[in-house]
């Protein structure tokens, strides 16, 4: 039988963001004791938790996320193992070498990093990011979905480092969306490994005219033979 694999990170209050997003905030606004029904107000940024990019997140001429078709969020997923990096460190495109030949137009390329396990620590802002060279690669093979289990596919600046969006810039300037701060990668490399056919979804709330949108990404992986 297939087995659904939650990918996505829980939305709370006080839970990790980009630096400078808004910061989350879930709380009760309604409760069953007072108003008969439970209903929570929820304060967050489109980048919040486990979401997506849509290209104009980066540029206000490229498209939005209404713009993109709902299959460019879905498909069958390869994941390229990228674990046991130092932090900061940049992903080369010859980390791609093992899954190059079976990256083509349709594919989602997954990067586990292994860095969803700093998840809610200062740690977590030390992530591996894609070196330019490598979102281009990624690009030329026709792949336009791309996820990672870190905070972004960019390096996320440090003290005196200089912010730069270089991955973002090639994969959306290509009409590539992005998803970041996935989690559970390690299940799917497993499945990888044993052959097994692995499928995702990751449909972001249809906000209009956003940048972007958290999502509830999940995977199908199943005993079909890729």
């Amino acid at each position: 039988m297939d087995e659904l694999v939650d990918l996505s990170v829980p939305i709370a209050s006080g839970m990790p963001v980009y630096p400078g997003d808004p910061e989350v905030s879930v709380a009760p606004a309604l409760t069953v004791a007072e108003a008969g029904v439970n209903v929570l107000r929820v304060h967050m940024g489109s980048q919040s938790g486990t979401h997506v990019d849509a290209p104009y997140h980066v540029d206000d001429a490229l498209p939005r996320l209404e713009d993109l078709p709902l299959g460019r969020f879905t498909g069958p997923v390869v994941v390229a193992d990228v674990r046991g990096l130092a932090p900061r460190a940049p992903i080369g495109a010859r980390l791609l070498e093992g899954v190059a030949d079976r990256l083509r137009p349709g594919v989602v390329l997954l990067f586990a990093t292994g860095w969803s396990a700093h998840w809610g620590s200062d740690d977590y802002l030390a992530h591996p990011w894609l070196e330019p060279a490598t979102a281009e690669a990624v690009v030329a093979a026709g792949v336009r979905t791309v996820g990672i289990d870190a905070l972004s596919v960019d390096r996320t600046p440090g003290e005196g480092e200089d912010f730069s969006l270089a991955a973002h810039r090639a994969l959306c300037g290509a009409g590539a969306v992005i998803a970041e701060n996935l989690t559970g990668l390690d299940r799917l490399l497993r499945a990888q490994a044993s052959g097994m056919a692995i499928e995702v979804t990751l449909f972001p709330l249809p906000l209009a005219a956003a940048d972007g949108a958290p999502v509830r990404a999940v995977a199908r992986v199943g005993a079909r033979p890729l």
